[in-house]
């Protein structure tokens, strides 16, 4: 797969660039405070009106127990006008705002640091690379507002690819240097762009969407970024780079071990021209999968 980051942190590592996060990394990152305004970047998890991919179905909250059922708490000795609700969650583990495990995608049938395709079973899942194997990501958020930087109105045009050099300038232009250890957060505007044609009944959404292309993917492998989040389905430019499904995947999260978080919601931040910041992303804690819902927090 060429350049890559197997066997970097040893042959058994299942972490990835997350190694690149040390306390010491962690504790300066908190230097990238300045307002201390918290930005949610997540989208809601609802069956209508967000980004839903069809094969994935779509999300379902359902009541599991509601006031009709107080009946029930008899037993333990419930006054009246007492209760409790409470709902079951169904949907993919890649709905709407959701971040990759490294077990997501792989390349000639091998995933990050060598493991095999076959560490996927069906019923126990991720035997390497699950989502469980994250914890928690903390550390300093650069937001390349790329709509802004290429003269975009309010999103850059469907299939518009960003290199590195694009990513390079922009974090120049916006006097934020990528650093080890960043995690690099890529406005391309596909979110704005949804919402506006999801307004007219009559329209359809495009398959094209602006995304990095694989020398975008590289240039960050290079900066030795731990994370990587757009505003679109996949981070990567559709149709995809060089005609290979997933290419991008493959070169971050194959061969670098580099994360991705997908369908972020970056407006207030580009709003209040906020590009900088501490990070905190918490991956649910489910063994063995392949990806967890997200609500990342930037503290500006």
């Amino acid at each position: 797969m060429g350049e890559n980051n197997w066997g970097r942190w040893g042959d058994e590592d299942e972490r990835g660039a997350l190694n690149l996060l040390t306390p010491d990394v962690v504790k300066q990152a908190s230097a990238s405070i300045t307002t201390g305004k918290v930005y949610p970047l997540g989208i809601p998890i609802q069956s209508q009106g967000v980004p839903i991919m069809d094969y994935r179905g779509t999300p379902m909250r359902l009541t599991l127990q509601n006031a009709s059922d107080e009946g029930i708490y008899a037993a333990y000795g419930c006054h009246d006008g007492t209760g409790a609700h409470e709902d079951v969650l169904v949907f993919a583990s890649h709905t709407t705002s959701h971040m990759d495990a490294l077990c997501h995608v792989y390349g000639q049938d091998k995933h990050y640091n060598g493991f095999s395709k076959e560490a996927m079973k069906t019923h126990t899942g991720a035997s390497r690379l699950g989502i469980e194997k994250v914890g928690a990501i903390a550390g300093r958020a650069v937001l390349l507002d790329m709509v802004a930087h290429m003269g975009a109105d309010k999103w850059l045009e469907a299939g518009t690819p960003i290199s590195g050099a694009d990513m390079a300038a922009c974090a120049e232009a916006q006097g934020t240097p990528v650093r080890a250890g960043d995690i690099v957060l890529i406005r391309t505007g596909y979110l704005d762009m949804w919402w506006s044609i999801e307004a007219d009944p009559t329209a359809e959404q495009p398959f094209a969407q602006p995304g990095i292309n694989n020398d975008g993917a590289e240039w960050l492998m290079a900066h030795d970024v731990v994370a990587v989040g757009s505003d679109n389905a996949a981070i990567e430019v559709i149709p995809f780079d060089e005609n290979d499904f997933l290419t991008v995947h493959k070169i971050l999260l194959v061969g670098a071990g580099i994360y991705m978080l997908e369908f972020l919601n970056f407006s207030e931040m580009a709003a209040d021209g906020c590009h900088e910041g501490f990070m905190t992303v918490s991956p649910l804690n489910v063994t063995g999968a392949t990806g967890s819902p997200i609500n990342p927090v930037v503290i500006g």
